[in-house]
Order: C-alpha cells, then sequence, then structure tokens
C-alpha cells in the first residue's frame, strides 16, 4: 500500500507524527543560542618574535626571514606575511578555511623548534596566537571618570573586570587607556651631582628602605612569637623622609634631591568617550560562547556594578555587537512572518477555500520547525544564515503541497468522493512531486560540500533547505491528503461576501486559463518563429552582461564607524589628544546620529594584546563611533563616511586617514577594498611606485580613499659612543646605554602597597631635565670608580631617520595600496580603473604587483560556485532523467534554465545590484526552482499522451491545467522572496541580492517557461513520431521484400 493510502486510512497516526516533531522542533528553538554568523572555526596564526635593540632591517634579516623559510613549509598555509618592527618581529600564517588549527599550531611549533638555535643569542622565544571571528569583542564599555580618574585602573580592574570574568562564556575582559598610578621620584640632575648620587644609587636605596623582613621566632615565656621588620611605605609622601646618605656630620633626605609626585604613569594610551577622559573595557567571548546571551549576561550585571564604583565614574557602552545580531535576526524574523502571510493570501486567491489554504499552510510551520531539530542536534546556532534559510525556503515548502491539493480539489470537483480523490489525485503527481523535490536536493545538497569561505557560509543554507524539502514532500504526500479527505467537501457552501469578493477573481484566473491557452495553442502551431523569438530575448539579456558589476559582499549598515587618524611623525600626545578632542567636538555636533564617540591616542602598553594589534602611537588616533540604528535615521553609513572624510581632508595637519564602514574593512558585510601588492626589495623603487598609483587612485570616481600601508621614515634621536672614550673611562656600550635608559626612562625602584595593590615607584629625571638635546648632553654616566662623565664627552647626539616597519607577504617585501570602494561604486568597477592605471605606469621589471584583498577572495568565491552550478546542472539532469527514464524529457525542461539568467541579467541591471556572492547564492537556488515549473508541465503531457491524446493536445491540455499549480508556486516562492529583496532593515543589505535575483529570475523565466517547454516537447514529440512512422514505413517496405 503506498504511502499516502496509508495515511489517508490512519490519520491520527498521520497527524501524531507531525505533531510529535513540532514539538521537538519547539524544544530545540528553545535550547539554540543566537549569533550572527555560523561558527567559523580560527584560521590565522601569528608568531611573536622580540629581539631588543634591534632596528626593523635587523629583525627582518637575523628574525623574520629565518623564520619564514622554515614556516613556509608548514601544509595548507594560504598566506605568509610578516611585520619586522623595532625589537619584534611579528609573523602571521593564514590557512584556508576548514583545516584543524590545532593540528596547524603544533606543526608551526615543531618547525619553530627546528629553527631556534639558528637566531641570534639574545632572541626571546616565539610567542603563538591563535585568531579567529571569535577573537573580535563582543562588547566595547566606555569609562568616563573626574576625580577618581588617577585610580581608575585598578578601581576598573576590582570592581568591574573581576565581576564580568565570572560570567559564563565571557572569554577574556582588558581595559585600555585608564590612567594607572605610579609613584614618581623626579629627581634634580643638579643635586644629585652635587651630593654625588645617581639615579641607580637613589633606587637602589628606595628598594633596600622599602621591605617587610621576617626576623623568625622567639620563644618568650610559654608563647612563641614571629618577629618581623615592618619598613615599608605606608604614604607615598614618608620617601621624602628617606636618608639616602650623609654629608659634613649631617643626614641627606631624598627630598633634598628629589620630589615626590603621587599620579599615573607617563605616556600610556589615553581613552576619550563623548569629550571625557576615561577608559575602554573591551569583552571577548569564549570560542563558541553564544554572544548574545554573553553580551544580555554583562548588560544586566551593569547597574549592579555601577552601584558599587564611585559616583563620578560611569559605564556605558561604545559597541554592542549584540545589537546588530538582535536587529538583523528580528527583522528576519519579520520578513518570514511577511512572507508567511503574503504566501497564505497567493494560495487562497487561488483556491478560493479557506479549508485549503489552512492544509496548505499548515506544512510551513511544521516543516520550519524541522530545522530546529538540525541545528540543536548538529551544534549550530540560530544565525542569519538560517534564518534566511527559512525565510527562502518558506516560498517553496508550499510548492508540494500546492501541486497535490490542487489536483485533489480538481477531483472533488468532477465528483470523487474526498476520500477516493485525496488517493488518486496525490497517485497521479506523486512521481512529477517527488521528482521536483530530488531536483531541489540536487540543488542545495551540493551546497554542503563547499570548501572555503563560501563552504562555512553556506553549509548551513544547503543542509535546512535540504531537510525542511524532505519535511515538506513528506507532508505532502501524507499529512496534506489525510486532511483534504476529512476537511474537504464536494460543494461547500459560500457566504454572500464570500461570493461578493472572491467573484471578480474567479473571473480574471477564468479568463487567464483561456487566454493562456490560445496563446499557447497558436504557440505550438508557431514553433519556428516563438523559438527565435524567445532565442532572440535570450540573446537580448547577454548583451546586459558588460553593464552588470560585481563585489564580494555588500557593505552592511551596522551603525559603526571606525577611523584612524594620523598626524606627522613623532607629534606630541598632548597635541594628538588636543586634535582628537576638536574633530570629537565637531563631529558630535554635525552629526547628531552619532551616539557615542570613543578614541584613543597615545602608545598602548606591550601587555594590551587588543590595543597592540591595531596600530598605535603618539601621533595616532584611532575612533570608534556608534551611530543609532538605521531605523532612526535618515543618512546611510556609507553617506555619513564619505561626509568625514570630506570633514577631515579640509585638515593640513592631518598626514593620513582611513573612515572604515562598518567598523573593519575586507569582511563579510565589512567595507569593500582593492588592496594592491607591490611587491620588490628596494624601498626607493617600491615607494615611488605606491606613492604614484596611490596618486592616480585618488582620482578614480568610484574610490572614496587610498591607503599605503608602509609608513613613513621614522626620526628619532641615536647617540653615537666613541667606543675608545668609553673604555678610557671603563664604560662599555650597554653600561652607558642602561645609564641613559635610567635616567630618561626611569628605573622601578620598588612597588608602593596599598590595600592589597601594588604600584610602580619610578625614579628617573623630573621632566623638565630631559626636554632638549643639551639636556641629554649633559647626563652623567658614573663609571666603577664612582667618576662621573658628560655623554657629551663620549660621544654626540645625532637625528636619524630609521626606516619604518617592515611589510613582507610570501617571503618577499610588500607594500599595500588599498582603495575603498566608494557610494554607489562597487568592486569590479574599481578593480577594471585601477588595472587601466597600473597600465598607464611604467613598472620597472624587478618589481611585481598583485590586485588581492576583497577582490581576491571574491575571485576564489566565484569560481567555487562557478563549479558548484555546474555540478548541480549535470545532478538535476541525471535525477531527471532517472524519474521520467528518458534522455529527452529532462533535455526539454532544461531549456528553462537559461530564461532564469535573462530574468537575474534583467533584474541586476534594472536596479543596479552588483552581483555577490549572495546574487550567486540566489542564482544557484534558481536552476532548482525554475526546473520544478518544467517538472509539473511535462509530466502531466506524458499523462495526457498515455491518455491518447495528440502531442498538440496533450500541449495545450497540460498547459492550461497546470497553469494554477505553476502560478501558485511561482506566486508563493516570488512572494516569498520580495520581503527580502526590498528589506530595509539591519542587515537587509546582505540579503538583498538575493530576494532580487530570485525574484527576478523566476518571474521572468516562469512566463517564458510556460511557453518554451511545451513548444520544444511538441518539437522533440513530433520528432519521435517522424522517427517512428519512417522505422514503421522501412518495417512495412522490408515486409513487402
Amino acid at each position: 500500500m503506498s504511502i499516502y493510502g496509508t495515511a489517508v486510512k490512519k490519520p491520527i497516526t498521520t497527524a501524531l507524527v507531525f505533531v510529535a516533531i513540532a514539538i521537538f522542533g519547539l524544544f530545540s528553538l528553545n535550547r539554540l543560542s543566537i549569533d550572527l554568523l555560523p561558527q567559523i572555526d580560527e584560521t590565522t596564526i601569528m608568531v611573536m618574535t622580540a629581539y631588543n635593540g634591534a632596528s626593523a632591517s635587523d629583525i627582518e634579516t637575523n628574525v623574520t626571514r629565518p623564520l619564514e623559510n622554515v614556516l613556509n613549509s608548514v601544509s595548507d598555509l594560504k598566506h605568509l606575511t610578516s611585520q619586522s618592527k623595532e625589537n619584534i618581529s611579528v609573523i602571521t600564517l593564514e590557512f584556508e578555511y576548514g583545516v584543524d588549527i590545532d593540528v596547524a599550531t603544533n606543526d608551526v611549533r615543531d618547525k619553530l623548534d627546528i629553527v631556534e638555535s639558528a637566531l641570534p643569542e639574545n632572541v626571546t622565544s616565539s610567542s603563538i596566537f591563535k585568531f579567529g571571528m571569535d577573537d573580535s569583542p563582543v562588547l566595547l564599555l566606555s569609562v568616563q571618570a573626574g576625580e577618581s580618574t588617577n585610580a581608575l585602573y585598578k578601581i576598573l580592574d576590582d570592581k568591574v573586570v573581576n565581576p564580568l570574568n565570572r560570567i559564563s562564556g565571557v572569554g577574556s575582559v582588558s581595559i585600555a587607556g585608564a590612567p594607572e598610578r605610579e609613584i614618581q621620584v623626579y629627581c634634580d640632575p643638579f643635586k644629585l651631582e652635587a651630593y654625588g648620587f645617581s639615579i641607580q644609587s637613589i633606587s637602589s636605596i628606595i628598594g633596600q628602605e622599602n621591605l617587610n623582613t621576617p626576623g623568625g621566632s622567639i620563644d618568650i615565656g610559654s608563647n612563641t612569637y614571629s618577629l618581623r621588620v615592618q619598613g615599608e611605605f605606608t604614604d607615598a609622601n614618608e620617601l621624602l623622609n628617606t636618608v639616602i646618605g650623609n654629608s659634613n656630620g649631617k643626614n641627606i633626605y631624598l627630598k633634598d634631591v628629589a620630589r615626590i609626585e603621587d599620579t599615573i604613569a607617563e605616556r600610556s594610551q589615553e581613552v576619550y568617550n563623548n569629550g571625557s577622559r576615561g577608559g575602554m573595557i573591551i569583552v571577548q567571548k569564549q570560542s563558541g560562547a553564544n554572544s548574545v546571551a554573553i553580551s544580555n549576561a554583562v548588560l544586566e550585571k551593569l547597574p549592579e556594578i555601577q552601584a558599587g564604583l564611585p559616583s563620578d565614574v560611569k559605564l556605558g557602552v561604545i559597541v554592542d555587537t549584540s545589537k546588530n545580531i538582535r536587529n538583523t535576526i528580528s527583522s528576519l524574523t519579520e520578513t518570514i512572518l511577511i512572507t508567511f502571510i503574503l504566501v497564505m493570501l497567493v494560495v487562497f486567491i487561488f483556491l478560493g477555500r479557506w479549508r485549503a489554504t489552512f492544509i496548505i499552510i499548515l506544512t510551513i510551520p511544521i516543516s520550519l520547525v524541522g530545522a530546529f531539530i538540525y541545528l540543536l542536534a548538529s551544534g549550530n546556532s540560530l544565525n542569519i544564515i538560517s534564518l534566511s534559510s527559512l525565510s527562502i525556503a518558506i516560498g517553496m515548502v508550499v510548492d508540494d503541497a500546492i501541486v497535490v491539493l490542487e489536483n485533489i480539489t480538481t477531483h472533488i470537483e468532477r465528483g470523487s468522493k474526498p476520500k477516493q480523490a485525496a488517493v488518486h489525485a496525490t497517485n497521479e503527481v506523486a512521481i512529477s512531486v517527488i521528482a521536483s523535490t530530488l531536483t531541489m536536493l540536487a540543488v542545495f545538497l551540493p551546497l554542503t560540500m563547499v570548501t572555503g569561505m563560501a563552504g562555512v557560509l553556506f553549509r548551513q543554507l544547503g543542509w535546512i533547505v535540504s531537510i525542511i524539502m524532505i519535511i515538506s514532500t513528506t507532508a505532502a504526500l501524507t499529512l496534506t491528503p489525510m486532511l483534504a479527505s476529512k476537511m474537504m467537501r464536494l460543494d461547500p457552501k459560500k457566504g454572500r461576501l464570500f461570493i461578493l469578493f472572491y467573484s471578480p477573481i474567479e473571473k480574471a484566473l477564468d479568463a487567464l486559463d483561456v487566454a493562456y491557452a490560445r496563446l499557447l495553442n497558436w504557440s505550438v502551431r508557431h514553433r519556428k518563429t516563438v523559438i527565435g523569438l524567445i532565442t532572440l530575448i535570450f540573446a537580448a539579456s547577454l548583451m546586459l552582461l558588460p553593464i552588470i558589476k560585481t563585489e564580494f559582499f555588500p557593505t552592511q549598515d551596522n551603525a559603526r564607524i571606525g577611523i584612524k587618524i594620523e598626524l606627522p611623525v613623532g607629534t606630541r600626545q598632548e597635541i594628538s589628544r588636543e586634535f582628537a578632542l576638536k574633530i570629537n567636538k565637531e563631529f558630535m555636533n554635525k552629526y547628531p546620529e552619532i551616539e557615542t564617540c570613543n578614541f584613543s591616542s597615545g602608545q598602548a602598553d606591550t601587555d594590551n594584546a587588543w590595543a597592540s594589534m591595531s596600530d598605535n602611537g603618539t601621533h595616532i588616533m584611532n575612533f570608534n563611533i556608534s551611530l543609532s540604528s538605521i531605523a532612526e535615521r535618515e543618512r546611510g553609513l556609507t553617506e555619513i563616511c564619505d561626509l568625514m572624510r570630506e570633514d577631515l581632508n579640509k585638515y593640513t595637519e592631518i598626514k593620513t586617514f582611513e573612515v572604515i564602514a562598518g567598523g573593519s574593512n575586507g569582511s563579510m558585510g565589512g567595507q569593500s577594498t582593492v588592496d594592491v601588492e607591490i611587491y620588490g626589495y628596494d624601498f626607493a623603487l617600491t615607494d615611488s611606485v605606491a606613492r604614484e598609483l596611490s596618486a592616480r587612485m585618488q582620482k578614480l570616481k568610484g574610490c572614496s580613499q587610498v591607503t599605503v600601508s608602509r609608513g613613513d621614515y621614522i626620526p628619532e634621536y641615536q647617540i653615537d659612543f666613541d667606543r675608545e672614550k668609553l673604555a678610557l673611562n671603563g664604560l662599555n656600550v650597554s653600561s652607558a646605554s642602561q645609564s641613559l635608559r635610567s635616567r630618561i626612562n626611569g628605573i622601578t625602584a620598588s612597588y608602593y602597597r596599598e590595600e592589597g595593590e601594588e604600584y610602580d615607584i619610578r625614579v628617573r629625571y623630573a621632566p623638565e631635565f630631559r626636554q632638549s638635546i643639551e639636556d641629554i648632553e649633559n647626563i652623567l654616566i658614573y663609571n666603577n670608580q664612582g667618576k662621573g662623565i658628560r655623554i657629551r664627552e663620549l660621544g654626540k647626539v645625532v637625528e636619524r631617520m630609521t626606516p619604518p616597519t617592515i611589510e613582507r607577504k610570501d617571503r618577499e617585501r610588500i607594500v599595500t595600496i588599498s582603495g575603498y570602494v566608494g557610494k554607489g561604486a562597487a568592486l569590479s568597477e574599481l578593480v577594471s580603473q585601477t588595472r587601466a592605471e597600473i597600465k598607464k605606469m611604467s613598472i620597472p621589471s624587478e618589481i611585481s604587483h598583485v590586485i588581492g584583498g576583497a577582490y581576491e577572495d571574491q575571485q576564489e568565491t566565484f569560481a567555487d560556485l562557478g563549479l558548484l552550478m555546474a555540478l548541480i546542472v549535470i545532478l538535476i539532469f541525471i535525477v531527471m532523467a532517472s524519474q521520467f527514464e528518458s534522455l529527452i524529457d529532462p533535455f526539454v525542461i532544461m531549456f528553462s534554465i537559461p530564461f532564469a539568467f535573462t530574468g537575474v541579467f534583467m533584474g541586476l541591471a534594472i536596479t543596479n545590484t552588483p552581483l555577490s556572492v549572495m546574487a550567486l547564492i540566489g542564482v544557484i537556488m534558481l536552476l532548482g526552482i525554475v526546473v520544478k515549473n518544467g517538472i509539473v508541465l511535462i509530466d502531466y503531457m506524458i499523462l495526457c499522451r498515455e491518455r491518447g491524446m495528440g502531442i498538440i493536445g496533450a500541449a495545450v491540455t497540460a498547459g492550461k491545467s497546470r497553469l494554477r499549480p505553476v502560478l501558485m508556486t511561482t506566486m508563493t516562492t516570488v512572494l516569498g522572496m520580495i520581503p527580502m529583496a526590498v528589506g530595509t532593515g539591519e542587515g537587509a543589505e546582505m540579503w538583498r541580492p538575493m530576494g532580487m535575483t530570485v525574484s527576478w529570475g523566476l518571474a521572468v523565466s516562469t512566463v517564458i517557461t510556460l511557453i518554451i517547454v511545451p513548444v520544444v516537447y511538441s518539437v522533440f514529440a513530433a520528432n519521435g513520431v517522424k522517427r517512428k512512422r519512417r522505422k514503421h514505413a522501412k518495417l512495412i517496405q522490408l515486409d513487402q521484400l
């Protein structure tokens, strides 16, 4: 007995099976974590190696190159890039997506062990860091403070960082820009000289005086007591009364040669929030943790933390990535609801029966909840990929149920009893329903096998839609006939209101049936004319190809802007700070869309890993700007960015600046860049090529800004010691340079303890004695005999330019010129304009160039998806050929595929939408959807031929009979995509191209398919009949002979 026969006979069992699926699905939904994207494993390993005292070129020669030569042999390596800076080498290994990063890390560690002995003696062991999508911060919190500024670091460390670290799923919490308390002992060099002291001797005395020493234990009477010397300072000012020596029978106190300031560390990174000094707290999650849950938990905890802070310390939110996730998810949920309502209306309009509409609509929630079971079982999250998969599936889920129910309705209207009609009608269309589902599986299952970035993103889409299609087909062949046998009636009573509303629709549909039958009748009889005309339409659509632009991913409006401003190298931190505050004030006044404006300036501490990853220095300012949500503002993200670029261009003191829409570039949804990588060893040559290309790119219409990765040569003062003079005075370069460092940078003499916390006691020259070259030349250095010699007697102070950071990629020196794609332009436009400019340049033969960045990713992904498309077409043909047991019938159906492309090209050209990865995924989906319509038509034509109809009669009858189901399935899918194609909510930019390609492609191809498939079928069928006649005639001739 057939599955549908059993379902009709056992309605309770059938109903309960689907109720169970619904319950499991809802349970899974409740347990799912929410994130923006599917879990993307780490793909980057960073190797950091320190070599103190070495210049950038020394680092490159002695550290970076030997390491690169060994690391280049690590398996599955995509790119090897490095930066050789003063004192440090940073090598980044980028792997292909899907590589087991733990295995790769072990491989890297083994390679480093091999090369360790070949590196210079003073090189520290390399540190290895892994980076992935999960390492980007979940939250950036702002901190504003008044009188508590000096103690802010300790306050935040105690009262904010520790409680946040205890929240489940939080990976790390770090503080940036909060001032750290430090006890400064500012010495007067002239007084030190007069008394015969040095910075080292003062430091040593403080260290010896600031001690608590256990003295053992002593028995007194019947008790044992511990002895302790309490020598630690309990007040910073106690230091002033420390005796450092004596002269002429009088004690010399520290206050005689120095002053004490209980203040903050000098030259630390500063953070300002909306113009007020404070700090920034960076919250990162553990790998695989739920971003939204962590963000919610942190935000819930903040009021409690705020209550325990001093009244002048205020916490706020700079960036909350979960806000973007929540808004994107809610706008997608809204899209799903709109789609659901539109599909329901289409079904009701075509069928005119509320019971039939209910039966069909019921398959939607049952099929969709099945996807949640898969997500939970496979450990995936509810994200924009999985939710958009549901939105895509809604229109297709009802297709099978529509075909089945429409046929059942036809049988009932012909006078069959509902139970008989349910079984016989389902039997008639079961093969075409299964065939169309198999073609859809042939489209979506290969998506689960794609590698690289596209594979990571679309594997989930492939599985979800496949699972939903299997459940919906099962429901269409069991639940739909069972419900139809129970709910459908032979002649339902129609109310007056219903007749008033539905009569015009019924008349319009009948008129459409008649008009289509006439058109089809004419087309089948004028086959050559129709085929010629339709071929002309396809050829005309190909002419649109040169107009269509391409891009990797659309820039997503996530209400975030990142700005990096560089003043001339060596600009003092105070000047950078004042300038940043000026920009901050201007932007806050000019752009009401800005909610928070946070910036940092100055050199970050080496222990602040998050800040160290971005460029920083006394002349660099990094802005983090968050805007109000997309619904609350009129201007878009890219428009605001372009205006900000115009504002910054007016300032002549700015050396370079970057305004990045989305806060990051090149990544998914970030601002697209065209990166021209220039390879060559000679600095002067590559610099001149980079300068020329940068100037040319700045003039391009589609380019909003250009940045060059290589910085300027950095001015610095160097001291050239005369080795002979050093030796004569009993000194060497090491002892002289250490003495110099102690006077300028200071020595940490000891630690001042207060309330369980330790603060550095730093001894150095007072700021007013280290402000000029003359001050440096006058520094006294003492030799082992206690004789003081001035630096000017041992060498000379000279100003020199040192090379900037030396960047390398795949073991060659590189400089990268990045052009940002402007508003209204597309990636492909800027690439072709840049290529044209490069052709005009005369580039020396020893210099090579490559276009990389988002363009490189786009080319890789497009190639993967192109190959996938070819594989899918072959799979679809195999499935249909097996189903129809014929090679000609599927070939006829395949004629509808080119016209899907006609619709896509028209849609992209008319709406000026670039062809992106998302649009290509839409095209891949179209392959399966378009073929479904052809299958329904051909299957019915074959049935009519088997019932004895002629070719033309079968083509026209099948076309007229299947018109409504085809239009219904098309309209449900197209209307299912329209909310996506015209969406304006957060994250809508990502899905718009997909919705647009499916809507246009399906609408155009359906109109043409309804004509071309019957026409081509009749051509092949007529040829078949002629062949049979010729064969028959030959047989007759043979018989006569």
